[in-house]
Formats: C-alpha cells, sequence, structure tokens
C-alpha cells in the first residue's frame, strides 16, 4: 500500500509517499481501507519529534491521526462491524497511521458515520470532537448556565467546542482574529474577542472553564478570567504528573512533568484554580455519543481545505500556518 512517511524527526518536509505492507489484524482489530484522513496540528508535532518522549515511536512511522473508511475485514472477535461499513475513529496514540491506503484499529476505538457526513466531513471530526468532549463533557463537567472561554475558536478543536458547549447550555466566550469574528459568531459563540485589538483578561470575568490550546503567556493570564473554584484545562501543556501516570510514564518523566507544570500549577491554587492537561484518547463509545448530535445537527464539521494524498507535506505546512479555519483533510482514495 501507499502510505506517508517519515524516516527521521524534521522540522519541514521530513516525509514522502512510499510503498509499505498493509497492516497485520489483531483479533479484535477492524481493517480500513482509507478514504480521508483530518490533518492536525498534532502530525506537525510528532514530525518533529515533540512527543518522542511520551510517545516513542518506531521509525519510519506512518503519520496520520483521524480516519474516515470503509471495513474491508475484521478479526475473529470483533462483533460491532462487517465488512462494508463506514467507519471513522482517531486510533489509539500508540497505533497511528492514518496517512495511508489502509490501517488497523481496534473495534472500540471506531464508530459508524453518520449518514449526513460525508468522507471528508468525517475525516475532520474525530481527534479535534474527541478533545472537545473530553475537556467539556469528561474533565469539566460543563453545566448549564456555567461561562467557558474557548481560546482559538477559529481552528480545529475550537470550531466543535464552541458547537459543543453551547449544546451543554454554557454561555461561550471565545477569541480569534479580526478576519474570523463574524463567522465565529455564527457557531455560536456568545463572545469573541478579536485578540489583535482586544485583551481577554481585561474584559472577562468570573468564568468557570477555560480550554486553553494556545501558547504558555495566554495560559497565565487565562487564570485572570477564572472565578474561584474555576478550571483551566489545556490541550497545549504543559503536561502534569497525572498525565505521566495516565500514560504508564517512568518516574523519571513523571518527575520532569511535575517539574514543568510546577508553575502554572502553583499559580492555579493560589487563586482556589484547578490546572489540569488534557492529551485526548480515542474512544468508540464517545464518538459514538458525537456521532448522534453530528446526526440531530447539533455538530457541523466545518472543513477548510481538501487535499489530494499525494500534497500531504503541503497540507501539513498550511496547517502550520496557524490560518486554517476548522479543519484540513487529505483525500486518500
Amino acid at each position: 500500500m501507499k502510505a506517508f512517511i517519515i524516516e527521521g524527526y524534521s522540522s519541514k518536509n521530513g516525509g514522502h509517499i512510499a510503498e509499505r505492507p498493509e497492516p497485520e489484524l489483531r483479533a479484535d482489530d477492524v481493517l480500513i481501507r482509507v478514504q480521508a484522513t483530518g490533518v492536525n496540528l498534532l502530525d506537525a508535532k510528532i514530525r518533529k519529534g515533540e512527543f518522542k518522549l511520551v510517545l516513542p515511536y518506531k521509525l519510519p512511522l506512518i503519520l496520520g491521526n483521524d480516519v474516515a473508511g470503509v471495513v474491508v475485514s475484521v478479526g475473529p472477535e470483533v462483533t460491532r462491524f462487517r465488512p462494508g461499513d463506514p467507519v471513522y475513529a482517531r486510533p489509539d496514540a500508540q497505533r497511528i497511521g492514518t496517512f495511508a491506503q489502509y490501517i488497523a484499529v481496534n473495534e472500540h476505538d471506531l464508530a459508524l458515520i453518520p449518514g449526513n457526513l460525508s468522507m471528508e466531513e468525517a475525516a475532520s471530526l474525530p481527534l479535534v470532537s474527541l478533545t472537545a468532549w473530553q475537556v467539556l463533557v469528561e474533565a469539566a463537567k460543563l453545566k448549564k448556565g456555567q461561562k467557558v472561554l474557548i481560546h482559538a475558536g477559529s481552528g480545529g478543536v475550537g470550531t466543535i467546542a464552541i458547537q459543543l458547549a453551547k449544546h451543554l447550555g454554557a454561555f461561550v466566550a471565545t477569541t480569534t482574529s479580526t478576519a474570523n469574528v463574524a463567522w465565529v459568531k455564527a457557531l455560536g459563540a456568545d463572545v469573541v474577542i478579536d485578540y489583535k485589538k482586544q485583551d481577554f483578561a481585561t474584559l472577562l470575568h468570573d468564568y468557570d472553564v477555560v480550554l486553553n490550546s494556545l501558547g504558555s503567556d495566554v495560559l497565565t493570564k487565562s487564570l485572570q478570567v477564572l472565578k474561584p473554584g474555576g478550571q483551566l484545562i489545556s490541550i497545549s501543556g504543559p503536561p502534569t504528573p497525572a498525565f505521566a501516570t495516565e500514560l504508564g510514564l517512568s518516574w523519571g518523566l513523571k518527575q520532569l512533568m511535575r517539574l514543568l507544570s510546577f508553575r502554572i500549577n502553583r499559580q492555579a491554587k493560589r487563586r482556589g484554580i484547578r490546572y489540569s492537561f488534557v492529551f485526548m484518547r480515542a474512544s468508540g463509545e464517545q464518538l459514538s455519543e458525537i456521532s448522534a448530535l453530528v446526526s440531530s445537527g447539533v455538530i457541523k464539521p466545518l472543513v477548510d481545505r481538501v487535499f489530494p494524498f499525494e500534497e500531504i507535506n503541503e497540507a501539513l505546512a498550511y496547517v502550520e500556518t496557524g490560518r486554517v479555519k476548522g479543519k484540513v483533510v487529505v483525500r486518500v482514495e
């Protein structure tokens, strides 16, 4: 099969299309013929080697963290899917590789694609929708009437998180650039902060939850908008010892993460705020719940551009510009 692989870690153009063996099927695996795959900033960070301490992938590595396609065959222990089913998933972090013609995915990481989505739309959803769900529903336990600030509202996670938070009954503020203010407002945000002209930290107060996906400066300033008892949840770091424990990392890495998150943890505790780091995990069960919201029109995927398989390097470069509205997708077949 054709696959986009990296031979080593590099900041730019560190990958190429090559022939690779089709994946072997485990007893509880589903073999998928990939039709489309989402492109995430995570893919670019993995290519650069930013996660090699916590996710020590074996090189050469097939990149890719979102898949939409059709079931080709199933392992003997699979009970939920059969050949011909249209499915999508964010594969387990240890088994990525959606930039390819085929991938084997554990059946518990899969869900059926909602009937109102194209393959490209489906491929745009798994990673970002699961991230939004695990932050807002699982970690924050966001409730009706609460106030949430979602940074980078025009990005992949932001666009879905705004829609999900509104569905949960929250009052939603978000940040974006001047060009995207009206576009993000149309997604349902109650307050839109133009970060080029306004300072969110001086305008927003007494919020219950902040979803941070930006750098350390924004992370620290976000403490100012939260009320005591509020939650600052970051998907961009710094990671915490709890994350190290969750991944089963070594004692040394756990101490490193304790050091990396020490400053923000201390600042948060002084204000009576809880800081946590979320690195999303695969979950077919949660994706099925999201699928129900997609089917009913509560959540709508937003695809910025679709690239052909031969232009994955260009797709990654576009994602790294930070100017993507929604998601970038690659059509594989």
